[in-house]
């Protein structure tokens, strides 16, 4: 069905239009700013571009609040200029992925207002209404502390709507099959336009049922989505936000033909940043095993941080505590009660930690997903609400702006002082520099990419002896790629066997400090403090030696 499993293997890069980069000098960044700044994406390594919603919106949610969903907001250009985008992206062979919100609209999308102007029309069923106000109107609240219910009354209609997000999004209908078709027109829509998938926002909301929410959820739905999918592009998929417990996530991938290919691993994120700020492993190391068996055709794409809080809800309440005290110890670096609203770099402070934190990203089962600006080490603006402390425009230069634009006046304010600011972090002081962090991500993502064993292998984990160091090896059409991580503020000595040919050499790809097994088969690994490894079992020749694809397996 799918003769190119692309996101099986793909380095994704997550941006906010209007924060990237100004092409026309009015503050907001723009699909002509993108356009020109391609070629870093591509010297950088980036396989696939997933956008951040950029369709009309009063903006009053980054965009999530979407008042037309067959247009460009006239701040970031027209949809010729998108289509332009698509095109030169598909040049440099980059895919390009959408947001696609449909949980909720807008409340001055046309279908809202009219639903609310006349209690006659079709669209009055495409939203969910009370004529009194629900038991349970105050708990559900996805911004708890900021939100204050989900069901507010509408003076028009004389009803009260539903929404999980904020009073000024209310939610769809989705067991309305009119709302289902008109979501699918959507997605041929942009399929049309050559989009190669989808990012799909809050998965479990949208297959809730509208008159029993938390009831049952409707996969069926998911599978109507895909199945439509397939249909108008064999090779797009679905990338899903579903921040859910192990045991839920087959019912979200399915069989693998009718659910998502990609999903957000949630819960290996939270228990990764455990073992960063304690330095245990053991709750990391479960997490990977309980995330492992997906069908062959999915994947999982993993990530440090997005463009949310860092969200960290599922761990035991100690682990929770533990973060926080590490990496967000005051309030106001907090949010939602569940999480920490600040970028990597800030949080982790040392640059050994923040490679070793990429390090174990990029070599953890799936497809790595980068957010903009977290390449150079950028910084939050503590002083912007809730989740736009993480959206500062990006820092390309120490001009006016950080480069980002040539106005008076930004969509939001450039990070100027203090050690993140434009003109100590930016892209192009680091571009000159061979040692630094920039250049480090580039060389990163290129051993990534050369070790094709992560996106399409087996896994498993090896005995190292030594607590709080993490070790993964993989194995694939007959090569062996070894990575490990060392998550103690000590260096530490493991002791590895490797088993398989060519198991007796290791060959360092970071560096030259190769590894010849003693007489017993053993390796014995010298790791700095927040030190790692990663090594091609056998030598180089493994392109030579890869054994050929079985008949029925794609790539």
């Amino acid at each position: 069905m799918i003769e190119d499993l692309w996101y099986k293997n793909s380095i994704v890069y997550s941006l906010d239009l209007d924060t990237f980069m100004d092409g026309n000098g009015d503050g907001v960044g723009d699909f002509p700013g993108l356009i020109n700044r391609l070629d870093y994406l591509n010297s950088l390594g980036v396989d696939v571009l997933w956008l951040a919603p950029f369709q009309p919106s009063p903006n009053r949610d980054n965009g999530y609040d979407i008042s037309d969903y067959y247009g460009v907001d006239r701040r970031y250009g027209s949809s010729g200029d998108f289509v332009e985008f698509v095109n030169h992206a598909r040049k440099r062979g980059m895919r390009v992925i959408l947001d696609l919100v449909v949980n909720h609209t807008s409340d001055q999308h046309p279908w809202f207002k009219e639903a609310c102007r006349d209690p006659d029309s079709e669209y009055r069923d495409w939203y969910i209404w009370s004529k009194k106000r629900p038991a349970g109107w105050n708990k559900g609240m996805v911004f708890p502390g900021v939100q204050k219910s989900v069901w507010t009354r509408e003076p028009k209609a004389k009803l009260y709507y539903h929404h999980r997000f904020y009073d000024f999004q209310p939610d769809l209908n989705m067991d309305n099959p009119r709302v289902r078709a008109e979501i699918r027109r959507v997605m041929g829509y942009w399929l049309q336009l050559g989009v190669d998938g989808f990012r799909v926002d809050a998965v479990p909301f949208i297959l809730e049922p509208s008159q029993q929410p938390k009831g049952e959820l409707q996969f069926e739905y998911l599978a109507e989505m895909r199945q439509f999918l397939q249909w108008r592009a064999g090779h797009a998929a679905l990338l899903g936000e579903a921040n859910v417990e192990p045991k839920e996530t087959q019912r979200y991938f399915g069989d693998g033909r009718d659910g998502l290919n990609m999903m957000f691993n949630f819960w290996v994120n939270q228990h990764l940043f455990y073992a960063l700020a304690s330095g245990d492993t053991k709750p990391l190391e479960q997490a990977l095993k309980a995330t492992r068996k997906i069908p062959d055709a999915t994947q999982w794409a993993v990530f440090l941080r997005n463009h949310d809080e860092l969200d960290i809800e599922r761990l035991p309440k100690q682990r929770r505590e533990k973060v926080f005290k590490r990496f967000g110890p005051e309030p106001h670096m907090q949010l939602y009660h569940r999480g920490i609203r600040r970028r990597l770099a800030s949080m982790l402070g040392d640059r050994r930690h923040l490679e070793l934190a990429n390090s174990v990203m990029f070599s953890l089962p799936g497809s790595p997903v980068l957010r903009y600006g977290d390449e150079i080490g950028m910084g939050e603006d503590l002083s912007l609400k809730e989740r736009d402390a993480v959206r500062t425009p990006m820092q390309w230069s120490s001009e006016r702006n950080g480069g980002f634009s040539t106005a008076r006046r930004t969509v939001h304010p450039v990070i100027s002082k203090g050690p993140y600011g434009y003109k100590s972090i930016n892209v192009d002081a680091q571009r000159r520099d061979p040692g630094s962090f920039l250049n480090w991500m580039i060389k990163m993502i290129r051993v990534r990419k050369e070790c094709p064993e992560i996106g399409w292998g087996e896994w498993s984990l090896l005995h190292t002896g030594v607590p709080g160091v993490l070790c993964l090896c993989y194995s694939w059409r007959g090569n062996q790629v070894v990575v490990v991580h060392n998550f103690n503020r000590q260096p530490q000595q493991v002791r590895l066997v490797v088993e398989g040919d060519g198991c007796e050499r290791l060959v360092d790809l970071l560096g030259t400090d190769d590894s010849r097994a003693d007489r017993q088969g053993r390796h014995d690994i010298a790791l700095t403090a927040f030190g790692y490894k990663w090594f091609r079992v056998g030598g180089m020749n493994y392109a030579l030696r890869r054994e050929p694809a079985a008949p029925d397996e794609r790539h």
